[in-house]
């Protein structure tokens, strides 16, 4: 008897002849966030186990599983060499271990039991009604009840020779193993928004890469370490090393405040930014970019807005996760994922650099393209592309 983790994977199931493609990568993602730490990972047919670690670190396992993309579910879980005699020494085991840590005088239970093993000689029913015949006989705090109990009792009957006897069930974060669904770019710019956008795209199977704009010496060296720290931060949830693209826009922005309308500068500035990222991920055979753009949050993003910074791209797509959401729904999701805290720190991005006091919100195509013309565009672009510091952020131990 030996305990371990319980892994379980959802959408997954719905992925046909492509699954071992799917199951495979959420196996490489796992060993990557459980780096570092003295265990073992294996597979059996639908779970994945995590087992020999060393008490002291249950509970960094466990976080750590929550935050892989594609479990929906785990489990604390005791594992024996299936038979009726071994599952029934588990069971108690288990539950006195439930009855020594409960304040409550009385703990109602239902039994379940899952046979994926068919040549078990019970049948599942048969076998939960005896499970729970042998708590009540063992133990004097336990009552069935069928619905609205205090604890499942569980038992997995496996085609591997091995049985699983759990109570606990953990929510982890679902959605699909992260490097599946291609790669994105995401502009990281160290507010709320980029942090939770790139959060969800990776949470759909995206690989990430990072790219920020800075304006050194108008931007802080805290500046930059606060994007580097999201960056960490969101390590935690994209399947191992995120590479990011600093970009210097310093000659950039200078530009656009000496030779452009005013009310233009975010525009332009935003034009710029996206003709670079397009570039950078052409280059490195990345397929989409990603931004934590809101419709209406500011300026810069409203339709007319959005419309005129998409007019630049010529192949890449911009893909928008939180284009529809509530603020609030965004600072609640950045405080589910340790980012919120980072975002707030008070150290200015380039977006605030020569910030004008009224800029355009309806700008028309025909209009920046005007103002780009007292611009050297292409030197500016390939100036920044060719000083682009790359910097690799390991996952936090």
């Amino acid at each position: 008897m030996k305990n371990v983790i319980l892994l379980r994977y959802g959408e997954i199931h719905l992925k046909g002849k492509n699954r071992g493609f799917f199951e495979n990568a959420l196996f490489q993602n796992l060993k990557n966030s459980l780096e570092g730490i003295n265990c073992k990972i294996s597979r059996i047919a639908g779970r994945y186990l995590v087992s020999e670690f060393e008490e002291k670190d249950i509970k960094l396992i466990t976080e750590k599983c929550q935050k892989v993309f594609g479990f929906v579910s785990l489990s604390h879980a005791m594992e024996v060499e299936t038979s009726e005699e071994n599952i029934v020494l588990a069971v108690k085991t288990l539950m006195g271990e439930v009855e020594k840590n409960s304040a409550k005088e009385v703990i109602t239970f239902k039994a379940k039991t899952k046979r994926a093993d068919k040549s078990f000689p019970v049948k599942s029913d048969d076998f939960s009604a005896f499970l729970g015949e042998v708590v009540l006989d063992n133990f004097k705090i336990f009552k069935v009840k069928l619905s609205d109990y205090d604890i499942e009792l569980n038992v997995d009957i496996r085609e591997n020779g091995k049985t699983y006897v759990f109570c606990d069930k953990v929510n982890c974060l679902g959605g699909m193993p992260v490097g599946t669904a291609g790669k994105g770019l995401l502009m990281l710019s160290g507010g709320i928004d980029s942090p939770v956008a790139g959060y969800m795209m990776a949470k759909r199977g995206l690989k990430l890469f990072a790219m920020h704009f800075h304006s050194f010496p108008y931007t802080s060296l805290q500046a930059r370490e606060k994007v580097l720290s999201l960056a960490e931060i969101l390590t935690d949830y994209t399947g191992g090393d995120l590479t990011v693209f600093m970009v210097p826009f310093t000659k950039v922005q200078e530009a656009i405040h000496q030779k452009c309308d005013s009310a233009y500068m975010i525009n332009i500035m935003r034009r710029i930014m996206f003709r670079i990222a397009e570039r950078v991920a052409e280059k490195n055979n990345i397929q989409t970019i990603v931004t934590g753009e809101n419709l209406g949050q500011v300026a810069s993003q409203t339709i007319e807005s959005l419309t005129n910074t998409n007019s630049v791209m010529d192949v890449i797509p911009v893909m928008r996760p939180l284009i529809a959401f509530d603020k609030l729904d965004i600072i609640k999701i950045s405080k589910e994922i340790g980012t919120f805290e980072t975002s707030i720190l008070p150290y200015e991005d380039c977006c605030t650099v020569f910030l004008p006091d009224n800029p355009i919100i309806k700008p028309s195509i025909k209009n920046s393209q005007k103002q780009e013309k007292f611009l050297d565009i292409e030197n500016l672009i390939q100036e920044a592309i060719e000083n682009i510091e790359i910097v690799k952020i390991k996952p936090k131990k």
